[in-house]
């Protein structure tokens, strides 16, 4: 198969399979770029509610650029990859305080918008301003592997390499923009990980894979995801009403997410007396009391590369507990709803029996 050839059952394939979505057919590179933003490792599906939240909350580059952080993370709870948003505001900022609030339009001066790597940033030239550059994401990775029969890891920097070289070979310099959404729509929706469309599909004459009867194998990868399980103990310290929460500052996950007082351990602990004997404890309380309420049940957050368990130990104090020096902050109960959580701590705040009264 040639690669006119390719492109042309490509487009064909395309224009007899539409895929409506809000930010496709428009020029708008605002809107553009943040539709590819928020879809960054996100599924379509779980990344359009929160388009139409960002696009009717900030309906210009100015309003997200002088928009709140507290109030930017609160609109992407739930989303995951924080950094994303936190770079997204950052980069309206950028746009608006640098370069007057016109959204650059050249491929080099995408890329070097924080946050925009180089397939976000030929996504964005070529859907924005038709410019030639190819996209080359998951998708892509696995179509051109298949068809093309890549052996070669696409996680490898020669496997990168001979990726990015066939895509550029194959696009249709010409429409740039309806080809790189034609490839990215037939990797999401035809050629699938699992359970694709191999007995509807225009490639299938000439796809490597499926002449082998080894589609599940393409594309090959070297890595294996390593997941680490990490132990959270969140302390929800009430005072009437009031309850101390913390915003996330450390290199961590969930930066500038907010929590409750956090004691992390090796493992998972089921008794009081294990969070006594932690160094935070005496540094946060010393030789105070504080009245054990109840203890949550187990709660867990599969993240890309860790596992988060967590339970939440609910206390009373009284007025000789401060730890404003610590930089936690006293909070009335009904404003948290304010406050952009992990996604692990909404689940707590929503569960209404949520409580294991063991002791």
């Amino acid at each position: 198969m040639t690669h006119q050839q390719f492109r042309t059952q490509l487009l064909e394939w395309a224009l007899a399979h539409p895929r409506p979505l809000p930010w496709k057919g428009i020029d708008n590179p605002y809107f553009i770029w943040l539709s590819e933003i928020l879809l960054q490792q996100t599924r379509v599906e779980q990344g359009l509610p929160y388009y139409l939240k960002f696009k009717d909350a900030f309906p210009k580059i100015e309003d997200l650029a002088k928009a709140p952080e507290d109030e930017v993370m609160k609109l992407w709870e739930g989303l995951g990859y924080y950094s994303r948003a936190r770079n997204m505001h950052a980069a309206a900022k950028f746009v608006v305080d640098n370069l007057g609030g016109r959204f650059p339009n050249t491929y080099k001066d995408i890329l070097a918008l924080k946050g925009v790597g180089p397939y976000t940033a030929a996504a964005i030239a070529s859907f924005a301003y038709n410019l030639p550059h190819a996209v080359v994401d998951g998708n892509v990775y696995r179509v051109l592997a298949r068809i093309f029969g890549i052996s070669t890891p696409s996680d490898s920097t020669a496997g990168k390499k001979e990726f990015a070289i066939l895509a550029e070979q194959l696009l249709d310099k010409n429409r740039a923009g309806q080809y790189n959404q034609a490839i990215m729509d037939f990797g999401a929706t035809h050629c699938t990980p699992k359970k694709p469309k191999c007995k509807d599909c225009p490639f299938t004459t000439d796809c490597v894979a499926y002449e082998e009867r080894a589609i599940t194998q393409y594309p090959v990868k070297t890595k294996k995801l390593v997941r680490r399980n990490r132990f959270f103990n969140f302390l929800v310290l009430s005072k009437k009403d009031q309850i101390y929460i913390q915003k996330r500052r450390d290199k961590d996950i969930w930066q500038k997410l907010y929590q409750f007082p956090l004691l992390e351990t090796s493992q998972a602990i089921e008794h009081t007396d294990a969070l006594l004997e932690q160094k935070k404890w005496e540094d946060w309380f010393g030789k105070s009391q504080l009245k054990f309420v109840k203890r949550s049940k187990l709660f867990k957050q599969t993240l890309t590369h860790q596992s988060i368990y967590a339970y939440f130990w609910e206390f009373e104090f009284s007025e000789d507990i401060v730890l404003e020096e610590f930089g936690f902050v006293l909070e009335e109960r009904k404003n948290l709803s304010k406050f952009a959580f992990p996604k692990i701590i909404d689940w707590y705040l929503g569960d209404n029996s949520l409580y294991l009264n063991l002791y």
